[in-house]
């Protein structure tokens, strides 16, 4: 017993400074390794510390909030880098052996490092990395919690819980398909005692929701969909195997049929790759999905491929997969190095962006920059210029937090640049200026002299009285309220000023101008102004049969537009 307590400490402190020094290249990593799109993204959020946000919860936005004092990239990942060694020592003390050998812990650092998506996810600052922190935090709750059902556990359940749900929202698929392994549990009081203490400690995440009309579930359950296609099942594929590391797949097969769980949390682990591959894959039927959502997979995945190495398999195997972990740490090594220094010159998101960014600066000349077609490029030009910038939502592109921003509005009077970027390639349409950037990219820009936002400008309609169905090329008549909250009057049908109906389903986004000239007065704090009109608003005849969301907004070339109403859904049918 003395000799395993020994053996046991020794291994411990293996692992212990194997993921120290895992931690130093992570940090110097990210240190020295340029800002992704969407970090530079969730550095706009925690400018401004809220309840929640437009794509995700709030814990992204405190942990780069948190590393603020010490700026740069470092500031923005510094916390990040802390949580991997966290959460991997965890996932060690819940699948730690009962016989400890000296080589347990180079199998559990071999292969937990030899996995490209802990890799890549173990420095950027990005929801995955809390979400694997609080997803560890979880299943050792859940091991307690299946251990003693006490009332201390039950509320660190909950507590775990709630964790997950400020990280990111894919950790109630974690809670979901723990629990189906152990479907008792579903008869036990204590647990839905431990989800409703969840939900009380989550209110303030879930009352923001509700403020800004859910906007998080409308985007993930809905906006992000899209239609089916092979090449999404084929890309979900082959992603999957390059995360997981393609020279380990023949083993995780192998590994599945031998390693037996030991408690209720090791059964979870077996099967949780497995629920999160099929549940994805099926997720491709309505969608691209990306990669780091099966993060979590990697839980189970290195526990079997532990147990399998250290009781299984044969010594040929053995040094199979111990050469291939070493390989794929070797060639981990040489992209750490490309992602700094760039030496093959490729051009993509994490390079080039201060002197790129800093020509735009120059070119704005100390003036507002509104940046259209993109959610990141805005946040990045602030974070290396600390110039102002504001990114416009695009109907032809997606909506984002910048939507519950006011900056056009600090903007309205003044002269600003409005630009985007786009292919060096691509030719720069007409009255547009240029400027080609060290990124690769151009940057086409106009100067306009007195910007007038009509973003927040509200339009409205009475729900019951809009049609569900109608034919393509048919007319629409509907009465629209309007109100102004900015100081001036606009004008519709002035000043490139135009009122659009705007359709789309998953497939295709179509905006129809409406022939309509009409003056808004401004609003003051002491009255609201509300006009209303009859419009009438044409079906396009070649418009395909389909479901679509319905909607009405304001579009001032060359801004791009986005909803200034709600959605209505609506069934356009064929015309012939």
């Amino acid at each position: 017993m003395k000799n395993r307590s020994y053996i046991q400490t020794v291994v411990d402190k293996r692992v212990a400074v194997g993921l120290f020094i895992w931690w130093i290249f992570n940090l110097l990593q990210a240190a020295f390794t340029e800002l992704a799109h969407d970090e530079a993204y969730y550095y706009m959020f925690a400018q401004n510390l809220d309840w929640g946000y437009f794509d995700h919860p709030p814990m992204t936005a405190l942990l780069i909030w948190l590393g603020s004092f010490i700026g740069g990239e470092l500031g923005v990942r510094i916390f990040f880098t802390l949580l991997q060694p966290l959460y991997l020592w965890i996932l060690w003390c819940i699948i730690r052996p009962r016989n400890p050998h000296r080589r347990d812990a180079t199998i559990f650092l071999v292969v937990s490092a030899a996995l490209p998506i802990l890799q890549l996810y173990g420095f950027l600052a990005v929801p995955d990395v809390p979400l694997m922190m609080t997803a560890a935090l979880f299943l050792l709750c859940y091991k307690r919690f299946t251990e003693d059902e006490s009332v201390l556990n039950m509320l660190l359940l909950g507590l775990s819980m709630a964790l997950m749900a400020y990280s990111k929202y894919h950790g109630a698929l974690l809670v979901l398909f723990t629990l189906l392994t152990h479907p008792r549990l579903f008869t036990r009081p204590r647990l839905y005692l431990s989800g409703i203490f969840a939900l009380m400690l989550i209110a303030p995440h879930l009352w923001w929701q509700q403020a800004h009309d859910w906007p998080s579930l409308s985007y993930h359950l809905h906006d992000r969909n899209g239609s089916f296609a092979w090449s999404n099942i084929t890309e979900h594929l082959l992603n999957t195997i390059a995360v997981f590391n393609p020279l380990f797949f023949p083993l995780y097969f192998m590994a599945w049929r031998r390693v037996r769980p030991r408690n209720a949390t090791e059964r979870s682990l077996i099967f949780l790759p497995i629920f999160f591959f099929i549940f994805f894959t099926f997720s491709t039927l309505k969608g691209r999905v990306q990669p780091q959502w099966l993060i979590i997979a990697s839980f189970g995945l290195i526990y079997i491929l532990f147990y399998y190495l250290r009781e299984y398999a044969s010594r040929r195997v053995f040094r199979y997969a111990i050469t291939a972990g070493w390989v794929t740490l070797f060639l981990a090594l040489l992209m750490r190095i490309e992602m700094v220094a760039n030496p093959l010159g490729i051009r993509f998101e994490i390079f080039d962006n201060r002197p790129s960014f800093e020509a735009i600066a120059e070119v704005a000349d100390g003036r507002p920059v509104i940046f259209g077609g993109s959610y990141a490029v805005a946040s990045k030009y602030i974070f290396y210029t600390g110039g102002k910038a504001f990114c416009q939502p695009d109907f032809y592109y997606r909506t984002s937090q910048w939507q519950f921003r006011d900056d056009d509005t600090q903007a309205s009077g003044k002269e600003v640049l409005w630009g985007t970027l786009i292919k060096e390639k691509q030719a720069t349409p007409a009255g547009m200026n240029d400027i080609n950037l060290a990124n690769g990219q151009k940057f086409i820009y106009t100067v306009l002299p007195d910007f007038k936002p009509v973003r927040l400008v509200d339009i409205y309609y009475n729900e019951e009285l809009m049609p569900d169905e109608t034919e393509a090329g048919d007319t629409l008549t509907c009465i629209l309220g309007f109100t102004n909250p900015y100081p001036d009057t606009l004008t519709i049908g002035e000043d490139n000023t135009q009122l659009l109906l705007l359709l789309a389903d998953k497939k295709l986004r179509r905006a129809v101008p409406i022939d309509l000239h009409l003056t808004l007065p401004p609003s003051n704090p002491d009255e609201t102004i509300t006009l209303m009109t009859r419009i009438k608003a044409g079906i396009p005849a070649d418009l395909p049969e389909s479901g679509y969301d319905m909607g009405f907004a304001i579009s001032r070339a060359p801004l791009g537009f986005w909803y200034n109403s709600p959605r209505h859904r609506i069934e356009i049918l064929s015309g012939k």
